[in-house]
C-alpha cells in the first residue's frame, strides 16, 4: 500500500508544480509586456520578465522578444519548461503564456 500512496503523493506534487509553472509563465509575460509598453528608456523587457520568475525556475524560462501588436499594443510570450519530480521522467511539455499591454501615451 505504501508504494501506491507514494505514487499518489508524487503525482499531486507534480500537478502542483505544473500549475505553479503556468502561473509563473503568466507573471513573466505580463512583466515583460508592461515594461515593453512603457516609454523609453526602459530596462530590457526580457530580463524584467526573467526577474519576475522564481529563482529556481529562471533557468527553465525563456521569453520571446516583444512584438508590436499594430493597434498601439505590445505582446510578449513566456515559456516555462516544467521540471519533473522524478528525474528522467518528463510527462508534461512546456507551458507558454502570452500577455498584451497597451503602449503608454506619449502625451502626458
Amino acid at each position: 500500500m505504501l508504494p501506491i500512496l507514494l505514487l499518489v503523493a508524487l503525482a499531486g506534487i507534480q500537478l502542483g508544480i505544473v500549475a505553479y509553472c503556468g502561473e509563473q509563465a503568466g507573471v513573466a509575460a505580463r512583466a515583460a509586456a508592461r515594461t515593453a509598453a512603457a516609454h523609453a528608456p526602459h530596462p530590457d523587457p526580457q530580463q524584467v520578465g526573467l526577474d519576475a520568475v522564481s529563482g529556481w525556475l529562471q533557468g527553465n524560462t525563456s521569453i520571446d522578444p516583444p512584438s508590436d501588436g499594430g493597434d498601439n499594443s505590445v505582446t510578449v510570450s513566456a515559456t516555462v519548461h516544467i521540471p519533473s519530480v522524478l528525474p528522467g521522467v518528463h510527462l508534461f511539455g512546456p507551458v507558454t503564456r502570452r500577455a498584451t499591454m497597451p503602449k503608454e501615451d506619449t502625451n502626458p
